[in-house]
């Protein structure tokens, strides 16, 4: 199979889960794909974050490593990767000029879409604080969050399948890489210690401080299916 024959598939794929005859759906995607919709969902984290650290170091130290997830989950992406490969996102390809659906004509920023950074951005950061807080809840809540912003990219047509299965690729491999610098890290400020308590993850983090971050993104989620109804 050769490369043309993949990115055939690939653009199949993306006609597939691009965009629909729905209003509803369009104004819901519009609102889970900005990321000032998560503004709470980033707070809440920080929040969860504060209340569970023993020292300022410890924040600082958590802080960092979710900067470093972004940059350079990001930092690749549209500094280096998007304008080396410059593969087009759909919705600029001139060869599907008039066949990928957009939403209010939204295209996103710059011409290139390869790899996607909503998808590498979010995953690094769902996949970071899995590892760091260990709660199933919290770990399946953040990484459906991920997908979720993903398929929207698809949906608004300014991500291909393959844009955006590189960026959870990158994304994975960087919130694995920035957990491993931060339990070093870790180590060297204090004993490590493994909590055995049904009120406590086995990292040290309060069940109920979860719950009020899953409150948060439950919260988040429903502002934008109101966003969808509106629209």
């Amino acid at each position: 199979m050769n490369i043309d024959t993949l990115l055939g598939y690939d653009q199949e794929l993306l006609l597939a889960l691009n965009g629909s005859d729905s209003q509803f759906m369009d104004g819901l995607m519009m609102a889970l794909t900005s990321g000032m919709t998560w503004i709470p969902l980033y707070i809440a984290l920080l929040y969860l974050v504060i209340k569970n650290s023993e020292t300022m170091g410890q924040i600082a130290l958590i802080v960092a490593c979710a900067a470093l997830c972004v940059l350079f989950a990001d930092g690749l992406a549209d500094g280096i990767v998007k304008p080396g490969v410059a593969r087009f996102r759909p919705c600029n390809d001139p060869l599907l000029r008039g066949v990928v659906q957009t939403v209010d004509g939204y295209c996103a920023n710059g011409l290139y879409g390869f790899f996607s950074a909503h998808a590498s951005n979010t995953f690094s950061i769902a996949v970071f604080f899995s590892l760091l807080v260990r709660s199933g809840i919290l770990s399946t809540g953040l990484l459906l969050w991920s997908l979720v912003c993903c398929y929207t990219r698809m949906y608004l047509g300014v991500h291909y399948p393959f844009d955006v299965l590189v960026g959870l690729l990158w994304g994975g491999t960087v919130g694995c890489a920035v957990y491993f610098l931060y339990y070093k890290f870790r180590a060297k400020m204090s004993q490590s210690k493994c909590f055995v308590s049904t009120q406590y993850t086995s990292t040290g983090f309060s069940t109920d401080d979860i719950d009020i971050v899953m409150l948060v993104l439950v919260a988040t989620l429903i502002y934008t299916v109101l966003r969808g109804v509106l629209h």
